[in-house]
């Protein structure tokens, strides 16, 4: 089960909890790398959505068919590389931290808090957890939106001379551009994400009259993690799309094909100028290809990762 029980009667150690993570996170991203793509270039479009003059993408099946003719199936895992080590290193920090801080809320608050109010002490970690995880994979993170950004004209071709690139035009704060919106929305997300994980859960449990420390069998684990994922990122998604369009900035040449583009000054800027200039419906542009992404990535995320955690119990004994 995701996060410390001091029931439990093998305890794993913080390095089998990264091994997890990493492995977790690689294989979901293998699967969800196509619906990022998609996400990504909807979020960047200025232009509307639609059937209109001057959109690049007009809507879902459009964008698939115009990306595979245009750019060649290979085009849905551009950034794919980054985009790896990021769901690796992100997975290692998230779950190592977030199993360590359920571990201290165990110590530090009441039981009564930790074993009924399971879902509030996961959001609260979860929250922390990919605060902390955001921090350390930003630099990946912007790498990997750049390429995803980037058409048939190309300023990067690979992630060496991406970073150096982007190391001597922007210095340092360039790997970081977007980290203010990225934080805001990954606390809530990742919170909930969690919260509700272990809400859903909980939930299964009682149904089938089970007991709620048990480990999810991989169903349960993946049904659970996909309702998780999907609602929490409906709920924080404009911060996301504020994100990206900070990500880009300062990478015009690589958009020129693109449509549009503006220039931003700052979260609030950014998401003033959109709402301004595209209304309420640009802070959600992408969305479907996002909340489908979130879901399937976190409903792999939970199962793959309670699998790997029974299978490192089994193990031991």
């Amino acid at each position: 089960m995701v996060g410390y029980n001091p029931q439990n009667e093998i305890h794993l150690s913080h390095k089998e909890f990264a091994f997890a993570g990493a492995l977790s996170g690689a294989i979901s991203r293998v699967v969800a790398q196509p619906l990022d793509v998609l996400k990504i270039r909807f979020q960047l479009q200025v232009d509307p959505i639609q059937q209109s003059q001057g959109s690049l993408y007009q809507g879902l099946i459009h964008a698939v068919r115009k990306i595979a003719v245009e750019e060649g199936i290979s085009a849905f895992w551009k950034g794919h590389v980054p985009a790896q080590a990021l769901s690796i290193f992100y997975g290692i920090a998230q779950y190592t931290f977030f199993e360590a801080l359920t571990k201290g809320s165990w110590y530090l608050m009441p039981e009564s808090l930790n074993a009924e109010w399971r879902p509030v002490t996961h959001t609260v970690c979860g929250g922390l957890s990919g605060c902390i995880s955001t921090f350390v994979v930003q630099p990946i993170d912007v790498i990997r939106t750049r390429f995803v950004a980037q058409g048939g004209t190309k300023i990067y071709f690979n992630v060496y001379q991406a970073f150096f690139h982007i190391a001597h035009q922007e210095g340092v704060r360039g790997f970081y551009r977007g980290l203010t919106p990225a934080l805001l929305q990954i606390a809530p997300q990742m919170g909930l994400q969690f919260g509700l994980y272990s809400f859903f859960t909980l939930m299964w449990d009682n149904i089938k009259g089970t007991t709620s420390f048990k480990i999810p069998g991989p169903v349960e684990s993946f049904f659970c993690g996909t309702g998780a994922g999907f609602l929490s990122k409906m709920i924080v998604y404009p911060l996301d799309v504020i994100k990206k369009r900070l990500q880009i900035q300062g990478f015009e040449k690589a958009r020129k094909n693109f449509g549009t583009f503006h220039t931003y000054y700052g979260f609030l800027h950014c998401c003033r100028h959109i709402v301004l200039n595209e209304g309420i419906r640009g802070l959600y542009k992408g969305l479907l290809p996002s909340v489908l992404k979130a879901g399937v990535v976190s409903g792999t995320i939970f199962c793959v990762y309670d699998q790997i955690i029974a299978v490192l119990i089994l193990l031991h004994r």
